[in-house]
């Protein structure tokens, strides 16, 4: 499917790679995945009136929707502003209606669109993969931050905290390369290999590629019940010492620190979904679950809600957006300290990539544990983050970054 949809300059897969256990609450994904090809209708917009926009197109447009939501669009939720580096360019939003859809279930393929799903059938079973036998240019990886400034800026934070500033806020930097010559689709499928995870995507616009390997919903609508998982908590994998991983799943499970991190963003996750719930309805239907995924073990919590009736979908995401894992506690203090302490603009990092049925359901991820890349820039980034308290350990906090990008780097080897 992904070497037949190479030909498309936009198209967006979502995979779940069969991920199990499934999360309390939640069902199982009726399908493998799903990849959007081709481009009938699409919105390019900038934070400002960006939400307003998408709402007209979505409403002209009753049909199926693959995108993103870039986490720059906090600009027009709160009124801030982003001036830090951006060597990937990608619009703070894109959605996009496809030319076909096609939604690969455990027993057979459904093809919707307007073409010949017949021919389209047989041009995926006879596609073959471009050669990608060799990097042109080096993608010797960089950082933003040495660890000693990495360290600094963690103690000024805890300082802002300490001052009551803020009580949590996740602080992210960024590793990247600006000579690279890569194969997104060879990239994908390598971290498919090392990171099968949940929620990820492989997202193409033009010459910008977002290669992600989330283990992190956002947001999902099932006609009026939404649902929330924020992700907050981590401990490293020891697949070859057994003995070693449980301990390490004990640590998570517990570990004070861990669970007042998480519990300080399911509260600002409930605080969002009851502006547009019904009151009285939004419910925590498993706080400080603990997941294993292929590099670490996170703790996950479940939130969900009844929309209140007539709600637009994309009301929905304005009044949630940016998602509280990525940002802290109190939201629009934590984005000013984010854009005062990181070097980098975090675009579609920290966003969201996703699609939207014709009925207007949705399902949405956390654009973590991605590189992203500019072929024409040859440009190529990933960021990695975690959650500062005044209890961190400005050490143990770069360590977890470097943890978080592990798979990435295997993969672009």
């Amino acid at each position: 499917m992904l070497n037949w949809a190479n030909r498309f300059s936009i198209f967006c897969l979502l995979d779940n790679h069969q991920y199990l256990p499934i999360p309390i609450g939640i069902e199982k994904p009726a399908f493998e995945c799903l990849l959007g090809a081709g481009c009938k209708k699409n919105i390019v917009a900038t934070a400002g009136n960006a939400f307003s926009e998408l709402k007209k197109f979505s409403n002209k447009n009753n049909s199926w929707l693959f995108g993103h939501f870039g986490y720059d669009l906090k600009n027009e939720v709160e009124q801030l502003q982003s001036g830090n580096f951006d060597g990937i360019d990608f619009p703070d939003l894109h959605f996009f209606e496809p030319e076909i859809v096609l939604q690969l279930n455990n027993d057979g393929l459904v093809i919707y669109t307007d073409l010949d799903a017949g021919k389209i059938f047989t041009e995926i079973n006879n596609s073959i993969a471009d050669e990608y036998s060799e990097t042109k240019k080096s993608t010797a990886i960089h950082s933003r931050f040495t660890k000693q400034e990495y360290i600094a800026s963690v103690e000024r934070l805890r300082e802002h905290i300490l001052r009551g500033d803020c009580y949590e806020i996740n602080f992210c930097q960024e590793f990247f390369a600006d000579n690279a010559v890569i194969s997104p689709l060879v990239v994908y499928q390598n971290l498919s290999a090392a990171s099968p995870n949940p929620f990820s995507a492989l997202y193409k616009l033009n010459d910008k590629y977002c290669i992600c390997a989330s283990p992190e919903r956002y947001l999902q609508k099932t006609g009026s019940t939404i649902i929330s998982q924020p992700m907050k908590g981590t401990s490293r994998r020891s697949i070859a010492d057994a003995q070693t991983d449980i301990l390490n799943m004990q640590y998570l499970i517990n570990s004070e620190k861990e669970k007042s991190e998480n519990v300080m963003v399911v509260d600002l996750v409930r605080n969002d979904l009851s502006k547009v719930c019904e009151k009285g309805s939004v419910k925590v239907k498993e706080l400080f679950g603990v997941y294993s995924f292929p590099q670490v073990h996170q703790m996950i919590s479940t939130v969900c809600g009844t929309v209140k009736d007539g709600t637009d979908w994309v009301d929905i995401i304005r009044a949630t957006f940016p998602m509280g894992s990525m940002t802290g506690a109190p939201k629009k203090r934590v984005m000013q300290l984010i854009e005062q302490y990181e070097k980098t603009k975090r675009g579609l990092y920290s966003g969201t990539v996703g699609y939207v049925k014709p009925n207007r359901d949705f399902d949405f991820n956390v654009v973590i544990r991605s590189v992203l890349y500019n072929s024409t820039r040859n440009y190529l980034s990933y960021q990695a983050g975690s959650a500062i308290t005044y209890n961190s350990n400005a050490t143990d906090e770069y360590n977890e970054c470097l943890l978080k990008v592990a798979a990435l780097s295997t993969a672009l080897q």
